[in-house]
């Protein structure tokens, strides 16, 4: 490691921020894998209240194993990767501030936006970044989406409609029980992949209806060691949730999330504009290919990538976030991002269980596009 400089660490290739990891379960595993791809990030240490977990992925990395407290005393780590479940999210951020750290976490920002305000407030106040998940809508497959939306080859953007679902997390996760109390279900587990990308295209939304449901089904874990062991369903999780929201550009769109159906044949998302439709892909994963009928040709065609980070995975977020610092630009994957998304998220519940339409109140500027050159500038970096 080459010298430090204001806490970071400085080599000839630019500045690495130290990460420090605390949370290590199911989720880590995709941001270990991406690590050694970004140049700007280097893993020194990982913690969780399983000692012994923590212990036995440190060895795993090559790196340290601490306990939380110690991971938040550490000078070593310049932020903090926040993957604890969610209603962990807000408390170990803010410790991590109150720590002298930037903190990035998994979505959603937290449980709700009263707990989520005072993160964005010490940040500011301290003058440090918070970022969250999701960072798949930088890769190659919604930013070609935006690409070609802006490019107007779909004419003016009228609406867009999202219908994801799927019977619940249980039948491939092997600790799936927190999906099922706050902070989880459809909504919070799965709309902010939709949610993002529909601010990244349309910007912030103004106004939400919608109305929501949940079944008594019996829910029971499907694999790993705690397969056969029943799942609770906490009263305030709701397993099916439908919205309208509309944007302060006057597009419109709706949104189905649920952990109530077996099969589909409803499209995952697309974007419907005066000269045709873009098929977007699944904004959970980074680069799968967009799709385009046009007035004139209304047969679907698939569209090169054209923006977007190239081979991205999870942690492109958190690289942009510490590029970003380094460079004196807002980062992408931004907190008020995520805090916007909640709001919606918080309002489509207060709108389905009221049933009345919702005024927001936050706003936020859409994200930078994520340009090809710049992408392939970020990816030529990682094989020097």
């Amino acid at each position: 490691m080459g010298s430090t400089l204001n806490g970071v660490s400085e080599t000839a290739g630019g500045s690495v921020f130290r990460v420090g990891v605390i949370g290590v379960g199911n989720i880590s595993k995709q941001y270990f894998a991406e690590f050694p791809k970004l140049p700007n990030l280097e893993l020194v240490v990982v913690a969780d209240l399983d000692l012994a977990r923590a212990a036995e992925v440190a060895a795993e990395q090559g790196v340290r194993s601490s306990s939380v407290d110690e991971l938040l005393a550490d000078p070593e780590v310049d932020v903090v990767l926040n993957l604890t479940i969610p209603a962990a999210h807000a408390e170990v951020a803010l410790r991590a501030l109150e720590a002298g750290k930037h903190v990035y976490g998994e979505k959603p920002l937290a449980l709700s936006t009263a707990e989520a305000r005072p993160v964005l407030e010490l940040a500011a106040a301290k003058g440090l970044r918070v970022g969250s998940a999701p960072d798949t809508v930088l890769g190659s497959g919604v930013q070609t989406a935006l690409a070609v939306l802006d490019s107007g080859a779909i004419g003016r953007p009228i609406a867009a409609a999202v219908a994801w679902s799927a019977p619940g997390h249980e039948l491939w996760h092997p600790a799936p029980a927190f999906y099922y109390q706050p902070g989880g279900g459809p909504l919070l587990d799965m709309g902010p992949y939709y949610l993002t990308s529909l601010v990244s295209f349309f910007g912030p939304v103004v106004r939400v209806s919608g109305a929501v449901a949940r079944s008594d089904r019996e829910r029971t874990v499907a694999t790993g060691a705690l397969a056969g062991t029943p799942i609770p369903v906490h009263e305030e999780v709701d397993t099916h949730v439908t919205a309208i929201l509309e944007h302060a550009s006057g597009v419109v769109s709706t949104v189905t999330v649920s952990f109530e159906v077996w099969a589909s044949r409803v499209p995952l998302f697309e974007v419907y504009g005066t000269g045709g439709t873009v098929a977007v892909p699944d904004p959970n994963r980074f680069s799968d290919p967009v799709e385009i009928a046009t007035a004139d040709d209304r047969t679907w065609r698939a569209v090169p990538d054209s923006a977007g980070f190239v081979d991205a995975g999870r942690g492109v977020g958190l690289s942009d976030l510490a590029e970003a610092i380094e460079q004196g630009r807002p980062h992408r994957a931004s907190g008020d991002l995520a805090f916007h998304v909640l709001e919606i998220m918080e309002a489509i519940i207060v709108a389905g269980r009221e049933h009345r339409v919702v005024e927001l109140t936050s706003t936020v500027p859409r994200p930078a596009p994520v340009a090809r050159e710049l992408s392939l500038q970020h990816s030529s970096s990682r094989s020097d």
